[in-house]
């Protein structure tokens, strides 16, 4: 059995790994390198693997990163299966749809091939199969897999993949796909895992600690009062799964506590105010308070002051509303998306502020305004950075290193080797040190095209 690292691995995006039997090949994710515009060229490289003779591919999630070339795999010959969660699909679907229609509008305007069209994110949807969490499937003979709720984004999962060796043997490999940062206000706690023969793990935040779930909800509040004192704009990126839902949860309950005043909240994002309408479609994946509150008539995305702006005139309405208001758009690393015309807007505003509370990656905009830079472009016109900058990585998807730690734990008895990916070399190369000092175990920090073979 060989277990080879296509991606995601020495970086935080472009998710893909191949697990190889002498019978069976399987992608776990096949997912796009984000966040700068050398992004581009990678995604448009030839996969390490004939995609024609892969059977299946398990998804762990529905984010672009995990899902984001899987019409070009389509294109290029794949005729698998597709496995996800009900919400991992539908999402992924919305998600391709608009990642398919920014690439087509970039291709035209820098003059390039897209690596993908609309033909191919239908095909991809042709060949798609839902699962419950907990049911094993099989894919082949001697190789199966299960789903357990990762709790990162809804419908997002932890993968176990087990495969005969040959020798009568089972070997149990679990891919944690994005673990969650538990609790969250909406979904369930991570699952625990309580063995593995080889653990691929995400270490997105593996030399960072988050503040707790108490703290980042009063930072919220500090940060919505500050800004709407000083008469200014709260700028928030965000991604459209999850994290606007979440923030969407918490402003709820704010306002009907009185913890802040109303005043007009405008979620500026198409993307997000689809994926919001999918989300009402799956309560039976919310946590139980969240369930509680929906069956009492509690309209959990709604508020005093609330406005969805799907059109592009209401996008530019927003500006003829005087502040303080608050703006949530997307992209969630300001690279596209409707937040940057609100950031070229405001961000020479002493009064307004930008929260960054997802991760961000090395050459977006948000991470150069998070990093201190005092002057950015915007859509070719030089921008003052006045307002502030305030990150709350509370409210990050992202489990962060204790955590990590904590869900590796019950595991360390039987593991003979972890692979950490999905983070930066830092992060990643801080990880895997300290798991090999606090669980004396084999750990190695991947990079793209590494590959082992599994005894």
């Amino acid at each position: 059995m060989k277990l080879t690292f296509c991606g995601g691995a020495g970086m935080v995006t472009g998710s893909c790994y191949l697990l190889e039997t002498d019978t069976t090949k399987i992608l776990v994710d096949c997912g796009m390198v984000q966040g700068s515009r050398f992004a581009e060229s990678l995604n448009a490289e030839p996969f390490l693997f004939n995609p024609k003779d892969i059977d299946a591919v398990l998804v762990s999630h529905a984010h672009i990163d995990h899902t984001g070339r899987l019409p070009k795999l389509c294109k290029e010959g794949f005729r698998g299966a597709i496995y996800g969660t009900g919400p991992t699909l539908d999402f992924a679907h919305a998600l391709l749809l608009d990642s398919e229609h920014v690439i087509r509008n970039e291709a035209e305007r820098e003059g390039f091939a897209p690596i993908y069209d609309l033909k191919d994110v239908e095909m991809t949807f042709t060949l798609t199969k839902i699962i419950p969490y907990g049911e094993t499937i099989t894919v082949s003979d001697g190789v199966s897999f299960r789903m357990h709720d990762a709790g990162h984004i809804l419908g997002s999962s932890i993968v176990e993949v087990f495969a005969d060796n040959g020798k009568g043997e089972t070997i149990k490999i679990v891919f944690s796909g994005d673990l969650g940062n538990s609790p969250t206000p909406l979904l369930h706690d991570t699952y625990k895992e309580k063995d593995a023969d080889y653990l691929v793990v995400e270490s997105t935040y593996g030399n960072v600690v988050h503040e707790t779930t108490r703290a980042r909800k009063d930072m919220l509040e500090d940060v919505i009062e500050e800004t709407i004192k000083a008469g200014g704009v709260l700028m928030i990126p965000v991604f459209s799964t999850e994290r606007t839902q979440e923030l969407l949860y918490e402003f709820n309950e704010l306002v009907e506590h009185g913890r802040i005043p109303t005043v007009p909240v405008f979620v500026d994002s198409p993307l997000a105010i689809k994926i919001t309408e999918i989300f009402k479609k799956y309560p039976e994946f919310y946590n139980r308070e969240a369930a509680r509150l929906r069956r009492s008539g509690d309209e959990i995305f709604n508020f005093p002051g609330l406005k969805f702006t799907p059109t592009i005139d209401d996008s530019r309405s927003i500006n003829a509303v005087r502040p303080p208001k608050i703006v949530m758009a997307g992209s969630g690393m300001s690279h596209g998306g409707r937040i940057m015309y609100h950031e070229k807007l405001y961000l020479p505003d002493p009064a307004s502020t930008l929260l960054i509370i997802g991760y961000q990656v090395k050459g977006s905009l948000g991470r150069r305004l998070l990093d201190g830079e005092k002057t950015v472009r915007i859509f070719g016109a030089e921008v003052s950075v006045r307002a502030k900058i305030v990150k709350i990585s509370g409210y990050s998807a992202h489990a962060d290193q204790q955590k990590l730690l904590d869900w590796v734990d019950p595991m360390r008895l039987t593991l003979k080797k972890i692979f950490v990916t999905h983070g930066e070399e830092d992060a990643a190369g801080t990880f895997a040190q300290l798991l090999k000092d606090r669980f004396a175990l084999e750990a190695v920090a991947v990079r793209v095209g590494d590959a082992f073979e599994l005894e």
